[in-house]
């Protein structure tokens, strides 16, 4: 792919984004692991690249880093495109990988000085010290990093990659070696960090509870490609394929067929716009949009098991016209159990339709 004017199209005046790539594609071989991803990020943005393991997430973050070289298109920081020839260290980014990547022989704060070289040894100690305190490990300053605990490495290697003022913080799976506790609580420090400081991150992640949390917008990829950009709720609520409508939790499927602009199911006629009759299509419904009621009142349904959870409790239940049973979660103290008969009804909004194609 040709390369483009990295100002083309842009208004005389207006500010590049921090991040931008323009068609960036990485072989490796035959295998395309990066087919024509366009991106921008603007400053102080957090973004999660969400996908399964392969997908390319990875791929494009080092490609952004400079680590991996591009077959065809454009990484831009700050509007200034970055050739094969500008090295990583040069790029003004930072980098934090999943295994941290600490120096063993250097102490804490030797290893959040080590990207400041270029600094007056002073000036670096006061940088490494503010970050240290930002990360709340002022106190570990002296520490070896074999002493450490896994959040408090991962802090550690917060603070060495935001010391140099990274113009974009690149962060692959950085929660991912954390078991769920310390790993809830890391994150939220991690991104409290990032938000106060007014980082610029692109953090890699498989995980759409996480996508969810930390991000502004997330990039949904698959097989190399972007499937969808939007927030949290563009992604939830509108996913523009069973696919992405998949990655954020269950779906009920049930194969229709267009109509009238619209596809019918067991639980009722839902509109399909933008499809045309005849058009084989998938109606999904998430399990969280199904409202239980009286049998008389909605869609006979019966309760085959009911599993204790703490607070809430996992029903399964078989409903007619339904392929297989289902599993649905309720309040601990919704009166309902094994053998019940209930009725279904639908919250507003929630059937998605999609044509089978599109898969």
């Amino acid at each position: 792919m040709a390369a483009t004017d990295p100002t083309e199209g842009r208004r005389p005046g207006e500010v590049p984004p921090r991040l931008e790539t323009r068609g960036l594609s990485v072989d490796f071989g035959r295998k395309h692991a990066l087919d024509d991803v366009s991106l921008a990020v603007r400053a102080g943005e957090i973004i999660a690249l969400l996908g399964d393991s392969g997908c390319g997430k990875s791929t494009l973050l080092r490609a952004v880093a400079g680590l991996e070289q591009p077959s065809g298109g454009l990484v831009l920081l700050d509007g200034q495109a970055m050739s094969a020839r500008v090295p990583p260290e040069e790029r003004g980014v930072g980098l934090m990988f999943q295994d941290y990547a600490l120096f063993p022989h250097l102490t804490v704060m030797q290893n959040v000085r080590f990207g400041l070289h270029r600094l007056r040894a002073a000036e670096a100690d006061a940088v490494a010290k503010a970050r240290l305190e930002q990360v709340g490990l002022a106190d570990r300053a002296s520490s070896y990093p074999g002493s450490l605990s896994g959040g408090e490495s991962q802090r550690v290697a917060l603070a060495r990659a935001l010391a140099p003022g990274p113009r974009v913080l690149l962060l692959d799976e950085p929660f991912s070696n954390l078991d769920r506790r310390n790993r809830d609580r890391v994150r939220a420090d991690t991104i409290s960090v990032l938000r106060a400081t007014g980082a610029t991150a692109l953090l890699v992640t498989h995980d759409p509870e996480e996508a969810l949390l930390v991000s502004d917008r997330i990039v949904l990829m698959r097989d190399g490609r972007i499937v969808q950009i939007g927030t949290g709720a563009d992604l939830y609520q509108r996913p523009v394929s069973r696919f992405a409508a998949n990655f954020f939790g269950d779906l009920i499927t049930f194969p229709s067929r267009c109509t009238n602009r619209a596809a019918a199911t067991p639980l009722g006629v839902f509109p399909a716009p933008g499809i045309a009759s005849g058009v084989r299509v998938a109606a999904c419904v998430r399990p969280e949009a199904i409202l239980l009621s009286d049998a008389e009142a909605g869609h006979p349904a019966r309760v085959i098991r009911r599993r204790f959870l703490g607070p809430v409790a996992e029903l399964t239940l078989v409903a007619d016209g339904f392929t297989e049973p289902f599993r649905l979660t309720v309040s601990e103290e919704t009166a309902v159990e094994e053998g019940d008969r209930v009725g279904l009804t639908l919250a507003k909004g929630a059937v998605l339709v999609f044509p089978v194609e599109l898969d």
